[in-house]
């Protein structure tokens, strides 16, 4: 081995050593925000909990979930035991076990609902778990919050005695995990469409019981504990409205199997190390979560509005961790005789996904606060209305803000980035496009919010609050405040044309796109800079200034950013 060759491997040990040991300890950001949107008490009554956790994602789930993700370490369907048993089974290798134990068990990612109004933890320590992809479980995580909730807000008694300890405990050996299976083949957002039917069949668990016939199509965490599912209940109809939210156990009451076969497991593009399946009912044992006919509606406000904020923070670990890398590697990585950070493009990949990765998670925890008050009956119907959207756009944007992050972060690693075996980045890039489609594509959400703005009028609100998040215009602050006013009206005019095509509402929501993007990026921007403006003077805070400066002039200033002299200065600072 040359000297030369030699001197560039110890650069990439030193790249190797720089990754932080402790994803909570090491973010400032998100110790900032927990003191906020917590309390600073009870911030402090979960810091031990919090800072073993980010010491264990890093050396217990991160080696854990890249040997499960390995193409010969993936989930594999077992159907018969030894002795000819149906047992309708998916082995996984032992690193499955290990993740889940970090996961649910170190990070009590499901137990900490056992507090009141517990979003903000919950999602922070999801956010903590993402730092690895999903690693198996962080899926299973997002739908098990979702059955903790429906079951707790609809279910009967019985049903709850029955499920809810098993699902809130921490001991990973004992724990229940859930599952959502609603699409099926002939539609995936198109959920009336949805033909698989539930048939009466007396009375159980403190509410009817019901048998399950047909097909679901994607069934993620195929073989979850607790599977919830929806099934048209013949008499009440077509479309969301004929649709009852039922729960499936995976076994029945002596022990068996419960009434449904595997198909095959999904060959998927990420999120591997969790089995996806495709499975038919044939007569499932079922039990109704809440009234038949309000099923539909149970699903959006209990699970998928759950599932879409923890894709929002599953995104905003993903972008974090990407940054987190490339950072390192930039400062340690030499090329023509200095460190690739020295050059001007390359400060500006890094501070454009430090900061956009900062975004994220202030816009993230910002909506568990907002969900936490609203679980305490703090919201009003504005307030309320805003979450509802916002849940939405926050979802749309931070999937195709991290989608960038990674991709950038490969481009930073130059062709080291796109080898699976040297870094994270490939795997998070793959599981980012799942979640972009997960829980609604772009273009669902655009059209749900669309409709949400015509009939309820609801971008009203929306666009007052935002205004209020912004500082104000006139103020002496270091801040393209200009260029963020300027976007808002824009965002506003721009809702307001596409509003007058509801005689065409396909039409009204490609006209919409645009100016709900701008929102979403007015909300990041806002998000971070009420962080910034809590903070006392100093460096931090002028630190966190132009973090939030960055952030508008990059996704909110129509046209490119002027680079310049003073250009070059400002990504030095933010590189620092």
């Amino acid at each position: 081995m040359s000297e030369t060759q030699a001197s560039a491997r110890e650069d990439l040990e030193a790249w190797r050593a720089l990754q932080p040991t402790n994803v909570y300890e090491s973010n400032r950001l998100l110790n900032r925000l927990l003191d906020h949107h917590l309390g600073e008490a009870r911030h402090a009554a979960h810091r031990e909990h919090l800072m073993t956790f980010g010491e264990k994602v890093m050396t217990k789930l991160d080696p854990a979930a890249i040997v499960g993700n390995r193409p010969w370490n993936l989930p594999r369907l077992e159907r018969w035991s030894p002795i000819g048993e149906r047992i309708e089974a998916i082995e996984h290798h032992p690193t499955h076990a290990v993740c889940g134990e970090a996961i649910y068990q170190d990070g009590r990612v499901i137990a900490v609902y056992e507090e009141p109004a517990a979003n903000t933890l919950a999602q922070a320590v999801f956010y903590l778990s993402s730092h690895t992809g999903e690693a198996g479980h962080n899926c299973p995580v997002a739908c098990t919050a979702g059955v903790v909730k429906a079951l707790s807000a609809a279910g009967s008694p019985e049903l709850q005695e029955r499920w809810l300890p098993g699902l809130l405990t921490d001991r990973y050996t004992e724990r229940l995990d859930g599952a959502q299976f609603l699409t099926e083949v002939q539609g995936g957002s198109d959920v009336g469409a949805n033909a698989v039917v539930a048939h009466p069949d007396g009375e159980a668990m403190g509410t009817t019981r019901w048998r399950i016939e047909g097909e679901k199509w994607f069934c993620s965490n195929a073989d979850a504990d607790v599977i919830l599912m929806t099934a048209r209940v013949a008499e009440n109809g077509q479309g969301t409205r004929g649709l009852g939210l039922f729960l499936v156990p995976r076994l029945l009451e002596d022990g068996r199997i419960n009434h449904f076969k595997y198909r095959r497991l999904k060959d998927k593009l990420g999120t591997r190390s969790m089995a996806s399946a495709e499975i038919d009912f044939e007569g499932a044992v079922a039990y109704a979560v809440g009234d038949v006919s309000s099923g539909f509606r149970t699903v959006m406000n209990h699970v998928i509005n759950t599932s879409r904020l923890y894709n929002s923070l599953g995104c905003a670990g993903i972008a974090q961790r990407a940054s987190t890398v490339a950072d390192a590697y930039a400062r340690r990585r030499r090329a023509f005789g200095q460190p690739i950070l020295e050059y001007p493009q390359v400060q500006e990949m890094v501070a454009d996904m430090r900061v956009t990765s900062m975004g994220l998670l202030a816009g993230g925890l910002e909506l568990a606060g907002a969900a936490d008050a609203n679980e305490r009956g703090e919201l009003d119907q504005d307030g309320q209305g805003f979450l509802r959207v916002m849940t939405n756009l926050v979802k749309l944007s931070s999937c195709q803000h991290s989608h960038r992050v990674v991709l950038t972060a490969i481009e930073t690693l130059g062709g080291n980035g796109a080898i699976e075996s040297f870094s994270v980045l490939p795997r998070l890039l793959r599981d980012n496009v799942v979640y972009e489609n997960w829980e609604g594509t772009h273009n669902t959400l655009i059209a749900q919010t669309y409709r949400d703005f015509s009939r309820l009028g609801l971008h009203q609100q929306v666009f007052e609050r935002l205004a209020s998040m912004l500082p104000s215009g006139d103020s002496d602050l270091p801040l393209p405040l200009n260029v963020a006013q300027e976007a808002l009206e824009e965002a506003r005019a721009g809702v307001q044309e596409a509003l007058e095509l509801q005689d065409d509402p396909g039409l009204g929501a490609l006209v919409l796109k645009p100016h709900v993007e701008r929102m979403a990026n007015l909300f990041f921007a806002g998000c971070l800079a009420a962080d910034a403006l809590r903070i006392p003077g100093g460096h931090e805070r002028d630190e966190a200034l132009a973090c939030v400066g960055w952030f508008i002039d990059r996704h909110l200033r129509s046209g490119d950013l002027q680079r310049d002299r003073a250009h070059g200065e400002r990504l030095k600072a933010l590189t620092a």
